[in-house]
């Protein structure tokens, strides 16, 4: 028979199937891929505190709601404000939608300022949904007599902070620059949970946090007069809070007041979810439906109100907009924010 240019085709695609049969045959649906499988929810946080407890609840109840339901682990990883877990989701973990996180949700910023050991871009990961927002609050203790943040630009408080990162540090350290307070932020505690005990201990004033922290470690605190609250750091005062000023409050410069607002978008991130970058895609929308399902799942709420847990989430498409806008900001402003940022 003359070999012609049909048979050649026709030979490469008899090929072409016999290659792509097994291929086929190993195809997976989601509900065969996750199920009887344990997936992984790395937290950047030490335990204690509400970033773990907002990662425990979602590591308890996102299974349930996945096909297949597999079971879900927490792996705390701190360490450079949650870089390490943010570094080891992007370049080691798994890209198979096995390996869940939350982060601190400045990281996105913090990219944009070329922060030292950010190995990732912020847009490439997954991010799957937010349970809260994150307002954060700076306190100290009753006891130091340091009452308002007018004094506290008067008088040096020392706060006990995490790494340079973290919203702990972060936002004291911008109203150093933009307000004029004289925090002293001494790093290296673990967490939340380890600079409060240092507050008890003596070894420092006061703490920044977020208010879901102190509401889950140290309820106690928030009405017997042990601390004062000093400043709250969100675009509104929280109900909580309705007599403690916000961070815009207190900036009048108008650049200044710009770059503020830029670094509180991290309230927008917030509690947020995220797996890693190249999860295929139809994994990437099952953990998003099951994520909205869910923040309904009365099981779910129930231990965030038990644990005084605020919800107010966000989709995984909102989420991922949201941290796609950090890289939109202009050079001055990004300047002016990099300019107040803490590097060390």
């Amino acid at each position: 028979m003359k070999y012609t240019r049909f048979n050649h085709l026709l030979s490469a695609g008899v090929l072409a199937l016999a290659v792509a049969a097994p291929h086929a045959a190993l195809a997976q649906t989601v509900e065969e891929f996750y199920s009887g499988r344990t997936l992984e929810m790395v937290i950047g946080y030490a335990p204690g505190g509400s970033n773990d407890s907002y990662a425990r609840a979602v590591a308890n109840h996102l299974g349930d709601h996945l096909p297949g339901n597999p079971k879900i682990v927490p792996v705390n990883m701190p360490g450079g404000g949650s870089l390490v877990a943010a570094n080891h989701i992007a370049n080691i973990a798994p890209k198979d939608g096995t390996v869940l996180g939350l982060i601190a949700s400045t990281i996105p910023l913090d990219e944009q300022l070329g922060t030292d050991n950010i190995y990732f871009e912020s847009a490439d990961f997954n991010w799957i949904g937010r349970v809260a927002s994150n307002t954060n609050v700076t306190f100290v203790n009753a006891s130091t007599g340091v009452e308002t943040i007018e004094d506290a630009m008067e008088t040096e408080v020392i706060l006990a902070t995490t790494g340079a990162s973290s919203t702990v540090a972060i936002y004291p350290s911008v109203m150093n620059a933009m307000a004029g307070t004289r925090f002293n932020l001494i790093m290296g505690y673990e967490g939340t949970g380890e600079s409060m005990l240092a507050m008890e201990r003596g070894e420092a004033d006061g703490h920044s946090t977020s208010l879901a922290a102190v509401m889950t470690s140290r309820p106690d605190w928030l009405t017997n007069g042990a601390i004062n609250f000093l400043v709250q750091y969100g675009l509104n005062r929280h109900p909580e809070l309705p007599d403690v000023p916000t961070a815009v409050e207190l900036i009048t410069d108008p650049d200044d007041l710009a770059a503020m607002r830029l670094i509180l978008g991290a309230v927008e991130v917030g509690k947020a979810v995220l797996t890693a970058p190249g999860v295929p895609e139809d994994r990437v929308e099952a953990l998003r439906r099951a994520f909205d399902d869910m923040l309904e799942d009365p099981a779910f709420i129930a231990e965030l109100e038990q644990q005084r847990l605020e919800i107010s989430p966000m989709s995984g498409e909102d989420l991922q907009a949201v941290v796609a806008e950090a890289g939109e900001a202009t050079p001055e402003l990004i300047a002016r924010v990099k300019a107040v940022w803490p590097n060390e």
